[in-house]
């Protein structure tokens, strides 16, 4: 029998390693970009063309490689990051594994342009499906263009299995801002489709921070130090106050390498413990610098996990970094027991020992005599009014001269004055009423029922808008001043991805500039909303559920308006409202059930009540 083990052609072999390293066009931007900053630029442009699908560009001024490097860099497991064994211990690179480029070759369209600075020329390179297609030379500047055309080309299965246009470039951005908060030093642009998206020049980690997400954190940001003989951490934290309902700008980075890590983001969620609103997450972006040979980074390809060899040591050294930033900028609460708060504005600055006792009884004494008078004159303030109007009231009557017939009252008769009369006025057959602002009750003919008027609403509101969505047919209220809303990049393209939606629902919105828009209308069904928080509440509903769930854009845009706009707990309602709340949940077509799958009726049996009483 002859041997079957065979050696796999390179080709193979290299499309199915990149399917752990190029998962979608957002691997590819990662990979470049990292390339990128390992070669020593100072400068880096990525361009996007349909969200990735049908070009990555990154363009860096970094020393370039000589022909024999460009053409080395497509083979697997050729890399310039280490030489030993003992380098894979002391990795302070992006990349070292020495796999990027050769998977990103096997499944997509590759032009490298590259020049070093001791060379006249640069060399090109054209790659398909690992195949070199053309080497020549070429006129091209210092430093390196990587051109990835046509994504996964030769793979239709993973192309078809790619997400929106809007969801995959969400993805890129967030690669890009991760390389460019760990790189301040580096001035870095992104361009969309021939539009420029960012432009931010070298400068210190602030600035790039309120480049990327905007001027509003230029306020929110508080400074955090700490360093020990095994690491040191550095960055900012957000302020409690403007924590948001998704887990949004949150960023660790090792060594300047972004890795994703719960066990530390509940060192910062719990040094935030108590100051923070239920189901709100606080904004960080924090560094830990430390020894390369107290971690492992070999653990995933895409290289956002790493391990750690003393876990509870950098989760005590971060929670009290974070713990102490909070209370160096009079964020957390701090208890000074020489300082009596309730006294403090009664209490003599600066007074000699000799004299502090006699100023405070004579401070206590005036203290009281205040209090009286004012309160005194306050109480006869109130009724002022009063009198005045009674005299003249009593004044005015004394001067009519009234018949005393004209006193009479006179009633015409109508049949609006005897319908109480003949009939007596319906009442309404049912009632209603609120259980600490949270349950509608009502008694119904097997005992009593609950209706939780959160999730209720929710359920009323969610099937309307997905009929409105799937009809096109939503009526929209006019803002009488219309608002204006500032979006970051991703934000702003998501919202155009799912316009013709929102627009079918009655949302009307126009583009400003700058990725702002100006929000013209609202869906009527909502009434007095805030239309900028009801939009903003909207995204960060909309990408939580995009993360969370796999559900068509349709449903997602009808759960998160629904989940946003709707009545809350706390809200008092009248009869009208809890009866129409009730007529409406019971017209839908899943009334017992949120959208979420939270029940939202029960019905507390007769039966169940009297065993209560027995």
């Amino acid at each position: 029998m002859s041997d079957i083990i065979k050696l796999l052609p390179d080709n193979i072999a290299n499309q199915i390693a990149a399917g752990e390293v190029v998962q979608r066009p957002a691997s590819v931007v990662k990979e470049l970009l990292e390339n990128a900053i390992d070669a020593k630029a100072t400068d880096i442009k990525l361009i996007i063309k349909e969200s990735g699908k049908a070009l990555i560009q990154v363009v860096d001024n970094g020393v370039g490689m000589s022909h024999i490097d460009a053409r080395m860099c497509f083979e697997r497991h050729a890399t310039s990051k280490i030489r030993s064994t003992e380098d894979l211990f002391a990795i302070k690179t992006m990349g070292f594994r020495g796999e990027a480029m050769a998977s990103i070759a096997a499944v997509g369209q590759v032009e490298l342009k590259t020049r070093r600075q001791e060379d006249e020329l640069g060399t090109l390179i054209q790659i398909e499906a690992s195949e070199i297609k053309k080497q020549e030379p070429v006129s091209t500047p210092v430093g390196t263009s990587t051109c990835v055309k046509n994504l996964f080309f030769n793979v239709p299965a993973r192309r078809n299995f790619l997400k929106s246009n809007a969801v995959e470039m969400r993805h890129i951005v967030d690669e890009f801002q991760r390389v460019a908060l760990a790189n301040p030093e580096v001035a870095m642009s992104l361009y969309q489709n021939d539009m420029e998206v960012y432009k931010l020049p070298a400068g210190k980690l602030s600035k790039r921070v309120v480049g990327i997400f905007g001027k509003k954190y230029q306020d929110q940001m508080a400074a955090c130090e700490e360093t020990t003989d095994l690491l040191r951490v550095h960055g900012y934290v957000g302020k409690p106050e403007f924590a948001r309902k998704t887990r949004g700008e949150q960023f660790f980075f090792v060594n300047n390498r972004f890795i994703k890590s719960n066990y530390l983001n509940h060192a910062v969620m719990t040094a935030f413990e108590q100051l923070l609103p239920e189901g709100s997450f606080p904004f960080y972006t924090l560094f830990i610098e430390i020894d390369p040979r107290h971690i492992d980074i070999n653990v995933h390809p895409t290289k956002t996990e790493i391990k750690f060899d003393d876990e509870r040591t950098v989760y005590a050294v971060v929670r009290a970094a974070v713990k102490q930033a909070l209370g160096t900028h009079n964020i957390a609460p701090a208890i000074d027991f020489s300082h009596d708060v309730n006294f403090a504005s009664f209490r003599p600055q600066n007074s000699p020992p000799e004299q502090s006792g006699k100023a405070a009884e004579r401070d206590y004494a005036q203290f009281k005599t205040f209090e009286r008078k004012t309160n005194a004159s306050h109480w006869e303030k109130l009724y002022e009014g009063l009198k005045t109007e009674i005299s003249q009231q009593e004044e005015s009557n004394r001067q009519m001269e009234i018949h005393p017939e004209a006193q009479s009252t006179i009633t015409l008769g109508s049949a609006a004055n005897s319908i109480s009369e003949r009939t007596p006025v319906a009442k309404p057959e049912k009632s209603y009423f609120q259980i600490h602002k949270k349950y509608i009750a009502t008694q119904v003919k097997s005992g009593l029922m609950l209706i939780a008027q959160q999730p209720a609403h929710e359920r009323i509101l969610y099937e309307k808008f997905l009929d409105h969505i799937s009809r096109r047919n939503g009526a929209s209220q006019q803002a009488l001043f219309p608002q204006t809303l500032k979006l970051n990049a991703a934000d702003f393209a998501l919202v155009h991805d799912i316009q013709a939606e929102l627009n079918a629902i009655g949302f009307e919105f126009a583009d400003f500039g700058d990725h702002s828009i100006v929000i013209n209308g609202v869906p009527a069904d909502l009434k007095s909303v805030n239309e900028k928080a009801l939009f903003e509440g909207f995204i960060e509903q909309f990408k939580l559920n995009q993360s969370e769930l796999s559900i068509s854009n349709d449903e997602n845009i009808a759960r998160a308006i629904a989940k946003r706009s709707s009545i809350k707990v706390g809200s008092t309602l009248s009869a009208e409202e809890m009866s129409s709340i009730i007529d409406q949940l019971f017209a839908c077509k899943s009334p017992n059930y949120s959208p979420d799958g939270r029940k939202t009726t029960f019905i507390l049996e007769l039966d169940k009540i009297d065993q209560f009483f027995n």
